[in-house]
């Protein structure tokens, strides 16, 4: 699922009335079947972009289509409609403590079902299967027939990973999938997620911290800082000093004091050559 983004404004969904924008003038383009990472500091407004491509807030100025659709013209009907083609796994997955780890993957298959279905579905869960399947691919298939509350952190987060494997969306937007995870599960859960939209064709947008993870899995990198895209570049030409860019304080900047990007999110520079900044 293509979408596309032209000088695309939006406001944060916990703001109050009239506070500025999170994000300011936003051109963004995202093939389908394409798979991209944004990054950039705390504030930059990452969770406003995936809200925004989510449907789950309109922009407040600008456009946004999604494949050749703009959502926000569409009837109520016909919006739900697209939404159900859509998967959004926030920072914090929305899982009821006491289900069943079985019932909560399967839910991720509740767009595509009917009412009774879904009703169903929660006492029965109808592929039990395909719910093992899902897990196995993030080393949680021992967990099918848990209770979520008696999962750690990670493994809740995995759980809400897992999910988009049996969703009936064409367009995956994961906000922050490692906050809550170790640096093996890390690099796993992250490659697994990437492995899984490319075999299906399915267009990936992930925001993230880890800035190695980031660089490590993804083709294509996108800087967010203060609401506005600082860099849209292949993985292989995001330098060491556009990262320290993106990632300098406000008073390192006005003052022209050196800045520093924390080590524990970095690789080390490898690009050979300088390369212009530049928004698609």
């Amino acid at each position: 699922m293509k979408l596309q983004l032209h000088q695309a404004a939006a406001r944060h969904p916990a703001a109050r009335a009239g506070a500025a924008p999170a994000l300011h003038g936003v051109d963004l383009c995202v093939d389908a079947g394409e798979q991209l990472a944004v990054i950039g500091p705390s504030g930059a407004g990452k969770t406003t972009l995936m809200q925004l491509l989510a449907c789950a807030l309109p922009p407040s100025a600008g456009r946004y289509t999604l494949g050749d659709v703009a959502p926000w013209q569409l009837s109520t009907r016909a919006l739900h409609r697209l939404r159900g083609q859509l998967f959004l796994a926030p920072q914090v997955p929305p899982l009821p403590p006491r289900q069943r780890v079985v019932t909560a993957v399967l839910a991720g298959r509740l767009p595509a079902l009917g009412l009774l279905a879904s009703l169903r579905s929660l006492f029965h869960p109808a592929d039990i299967p395909a719910a093992h399947a899902a897990l196995a691919r993030f080393d949680l298939e021992d967990k099918l027939f848990e209770r979520v509350d008696r999962l750690s952190g990670g493994e809740r987060q995995r759980v809400g990973l897992a999910r988009a494997l049996l969703a009936p969306a064409r367009l995956w937007l994961v906000d922050e999938p490692l906050s809550s995870l170790d640096p093996t599960r890390a690099r796993q859960a992250l490659a697994t997620l990437v492995d899984c939209a490319r075999e299906r064709g399915v267009t990936l947008v992930t925001s993230l911290h880890q800035v190695d993870a980031a660089l490590a899995q993804f083709p294509r990198i996108v800087g967010l800082r203060d609401g506005r895209i600082a860099f849209d570049l292949p993985s292989a030409q995001v330098t060491q000093p556009l990262l320290e860019q993106l990632y300098a304080q406000h008073e390192a900047e006005l003052h022209g004091a050196p800045s520093s990007v924390p080590q524990d999110s970095l690789m080390a520079a490898t690009a050979p050559a300088p390369v212009v900044m530049h928004c698609r």
